[in-house]
């Protein structure tokens, strides 16, 4: 295909598959637009070598690597991690913490390669319009969003179709499921996931392995909230992660199944693998059970599930979100210690913690003799804080006699 030296270039999120594949074929033919394609390595573990040849191979004009896993782990699964990130109680938000990233970088290689657009691969149907969407015009409000598959209705059988007609392959296993992976985690849609009777084949799983009836321990060491050790190794922490997705994923932890609400309003069947973040999230949940008081630990329950909804909903770069940034960074300065876990057959439990800043004080929690706690003062606190209860319950017997 001849390129016009004039022809405006537009940036696309590019990850080798199906979707984005398709993506660059319909920017070049229906948008006459040169297309420079982004892969952000955000530790999904891809060949990234062949991606770059698939780009070539599609007319592409360049192809950009960038390697953002330190900036992925540091700025966008930390603050998961402190949060104890998790939509709807299940999802540790693998993708959408990513997303904000991805389109951040495109903004940036837009601007660098005075490209007129950024295009992305998502549908409309999903949340991943959204994040990218609002990143890139909270960012750069003058580049136009291009989104070939949302802007032309595309279902996922019409791409393969276009696919085969335009000479572009198609892995084995883009033809069964749509998957994204990051370091954090895996997402698992489409095929027989649609019919929710039907369970997921071990096919669809890289990290859980099945049928493990082994037992084992892991310790995890955290400083202000961050893990930084295994088995008392210290680690960096896109090792530490990747090492614990192997570990636990060998244990059968790691698979998320349920039914999930989209901030478009449609309710979809959702599958995740996320071994690491589930084992950390829980040990530093625990953790803070153990450092924190009640009152520190039910209001920051609800700021995490805020927090956990914005991300979701591909707000990244709200001041809402900042500002509850702020308040999860001050409650972190206490998170210290250590939390031991054991795993068996997909099941996992603390089984012990330690930290400098425990609030557990053993000689006023134990039942023996030892005690240094006067039981006999806690007959007027139970008689106030009932109080109004007892008062009520008085009152409404009275009336209903």
């Amino acid at each position: 295909m001849s390129r016009s030296p004039a022809m405006n270039k537009v940036v696309l999120a590019f990850s080798g598959g199906l979707d984005t594949s398709v993506c660059v074929k319909y920017l070049q033919k229906n948008h006459n637009l040169d297309v420079i394609t982004l892969t952000v390595d955000i530790g999904q573990g891809d060949d990234f070598k062949e991606i770059e040849k698939i780009s070539s191979s599609l007319g592409s004009i360049d192809h950009i690597y960038v390697d953002a896993k330190e900036e992925f782990v540091n700025e966008y699964v930390v603050p998961a991690i402190k949060s104890n990130a998790l939509y709807q109680q299940n999802y540790p938000l693998a993708t959408a913490i990513a997303r904000p990233l991805i389109a951040k970088k495109s903004v940036e290689i837009a601007n660098k390669y005075n490209a007129t657009s950024v295009a992305h691969g998502c549908t409309g149907k999903g949340n991943d319009q959204i994040r990218f969407d609002v990143t890139i015009k909270s960012l750069d409000p003058n580049l136009s969003i291009i989104a070939p598959i949302r802007d032309l209705n595309l279902s996922r059988d019409k791409e393969i179709d276009f696919a085969k007609e335009n000479g572009i392959r198609i892995s084995e296993i883009s033809k069964k499921y749509s998957i994204d992976k990051n370091l954090w985690g895996r997402s698992i849609e489409g095929g027989i996931l649609e019919d929710l009777d039907n369970e997921p084949l071990e096919d669809a799983f890289e990290y859980v392995k099945f049928n493990n009836n082994s037992v084992g321990t892991i310790e995890l060491d955290f400083e202000k909230g961050i893990p930084v050790s295994l088995d008392g190794k210290m680690e960096k922490l896109p090792y530490l992660i990747n090492k614990l997705n192997e570990i636990a994923g060998s244990f059968g932890i790691g698979i998320i199944d349920h039914i999930e609400d989209r901030v478009i309003g449609i309710k979809s069947r959702e599958v995740y693998e996320a071994p690491a973040a589930l084992i950390l999230i829980n040990a530093h949940k625990d953790l803070e059970k153990l450092t924190l008081t009640n009152h520190e630990l039910r209001f920051k329950a609800i700021v995490e599930e805020q927090w956990s909804w914005l991300a979701y909903s591909g707000l990244w770069l709200d001041p809402l979100f900042s500002d509850l940034n702020q308040f999860i960074e001050k409650t972190q300065e206490r998170v210290t210690g250590k939390i031991k876990i054991k795993m068996h057959n997909g099941y996992y439990r603390v089984i012990g913690r330690d930290s400098k800043f425990s609030l557990y004080n053993n000689n006023i929690a134990t039942y023996l003799s030892n005690s240094t706690f006067d039981q006999t003062i806690a007959k007027g606190f139970v008689e106030l804080w009932g109080l109004q209860s007892i008062t009520a319950n008085s009152v409404i017997a009275r009336n209903n006699a």
